[in-house]
């Protein structure tokens, strides 16, 4: 017999049998996917012996392989399988400076962070951190967000691999705009030292309260980057403006049926033969069945109406993307970019880490799937899709992004930029990785930010080393560069 019970809050409730009260003694079976109860072992306790094996100053080592690829030869087998007619454009952009060389050479970073010392403890990383990887974009409702925005290379590895890329690109980026050796490697220190205090403070919240933490808007208090402020307010008044409708504006012609193309601008923006563009057009048939069945109503009242070749940025140079330009009953645009993914440069160097390589799969569902599980808000149209045998993933384009130009900031910003992009790289970690258990190896004091600090310093002048190489090599005509665009 069924009758109402009283809840606990002095609602009325269901009951079963004459009673609604939970037995305090029951003993539910273990659910596949969710914790054990009561909880085994301390994460805090268990992250803080790691420093047993792998001391927080050991990470300052930076011990070069013998057998490590001198720059000019990484650059040329990273170009493998792409458009070799845009081959000059990549190298022309990875040759401007040492921090685009750095953009570029993600691979090469990896099989050195490889022969580095992890401590075991993996997440989901970016793969490609570095400082001009974080950026602004709209929500589903229009609303700014500020997040890592670049995820071609993400994979489960360690989480140390993106703290230091992001360390490094901070000293580059603090040289490139002028400031002094002392910034730029306090700008390294800060970053460290604000994914360390990110991390203790996640590692204190409920779960749902630390998924959730650090909301936008209290960013910049966080991170104690107040001088930030009027360069995160100008980006975000362009971002606004960074939009579907304004890129169609400035790159379609109107067209005899009274819809719209896309006009030739070489090289960034190409039109593309007829075949290859219904290739296109028909992979997103594929892609609608990668998203949730509540998006297809939208995208159902756009039509497709052209395709373009639009080339993409320093380390994706070369990769195949198009644009796809959708119109809504009124002639309101939308506009897709369909992205050729690759495997990640990192999956080579993962087995010398101790990290398993992952098994064949869709590159774009890799790049999609890392991406949802690393920012707080993403994109609502992201899928992925195959054109021609290659794997895509599929996104918005032009959703108001906006970026801050690290290297571009003037020197008493660098350190403040730093602490914010740490703490935004703890924030999207700690959706994969146990909080409790990386803060409790990075403690509470700055040994780690220290030898962090050691490291993307030594491996900056590794970098401009390298990226010499490659300027020389461009003067004597080994390898062909073109200005970059």
């Amino acid at each position: 017999m069924t009758e109402l019970a009283a809840g606990a809050d002095g609602t009325e409730g269901v009951g079963v049998g004459g009673g609604g009260a939970a037995d305090p003694g029951r003993r539910l079976p273990r659910v596949p996917g969710f914790a054990e109860w009561p909880a085994a072992g301390s994460p805090k306790r268990e992250g803080k012996a790691l420093r047993a094996q792998v001391p927080r100053t050991a990470h300052s080592a930076l011990d070069l392989d013998a057998s490590r690829p001198d720059a000019v030869s990484a650059v040329e087998e990273s170009s493998r399988g792409r458009l070799p007619e845009l081959a000059p454009l990549r190298v022309g952009r990875m040759a401007a400076t040492p921090f685009a060389f750095l953009r570029g050479s993600a691979g090469l970073m990896g099989y050195d962070l490889a022969r580095t010392p992890v401590t075991g403890i993996g997440a989901q990383i970016c793969g490609d951190a570095h400082a001009a990887n974080f950026g602004l974009y709209g929500d589903a409702r229009g609303r700014l967000v500020i997040d890592l925005n670049d995820f071609d290379e993400t994979v489960y590895g360690p989480w140390e691999w993106d703290l230091k890329r992001l360390a490094t690109s901070l000293v580059l980026a603090g040289r490139e705009a002028g400031a002094d050796e002392d910034t730029c490697r306090a700008a390294a220190h800060d970053a460290a030292g604000a994914y360390r205090r990110t991390m203790r403070l996640l590692s204190g919240l409920s779960a749902l309260d630390a998924w959730n933490a650090i909301a936008d808007e209290e960013l910049v208090s966080h991170a104690d980057a107040h001088d930030l402020l009027g360069t995160l307010e100008r980006v975000s008044e362009k971002a606004r403006a960074n939009t579907s409708g304004r890129f169609a504006a400035k790159s379609t012609e109107e067209g005899t049926d009274g819809g719209r193309r896309f006009v030739d601008a070489p090289p960034v923006l190409r039109r593309i033969p007829d075949a290859e563009a219904a290739e296109v057009a028909a992979s997103l048939g594929e892609y609608l069945g990668t998203l949730p069945p509540d998006r297809h109503p939208l995208l159902a009242r756009h039509a497709v109406h052209d395709v373009a070749f639009r080339v993409v940025g320093t380390g994706s140079v070369g990769t195949r993307s198009y644009v796809v330009l959708l119109l809504d009953h009124r002639g309101e645009p939308l506009v897709l970019q369909v992205k050729e993914a690759r495997p990640s440069a990192l999956v080579p160097h993962l087995p010398t880490a101790g990290f398993e390589a992952p098994g064949a799969g869709h590159e774009g569902r890799r790049v999609v799937d890392g991406q949802k599980r690393m920012q707080v808000i993403s994109d609502n149209l992201l899928g992925w899709t195959t054109v021609d045998g290659r794997p895509y993933q599929v996104r918005q384009f032009r959703n108001r992004k906006g970026s801050v130009d690290p290297a571009a900031l003037a020197a008493d910003q660098v350190d403040d930029y730093a602490r914010m992009t740490g703490a935004l790289l703890a924030r999207a970690h700690s959706h994969s990785a146990d909080p409790r258990l990386i803060a409790g190896y990075c403690g509470k004091n700055d040994e780690l930010d220290e030898a962090v600090a050691a490291f993307a310093v030594a491996y900056a002048d590794l970098t401009e080393a390298d990226h010499t190489d490659l300027v020389t090599a461009v003067r004597s005509g080994r390898i062909a560069a073109e200005a970059g665009v």
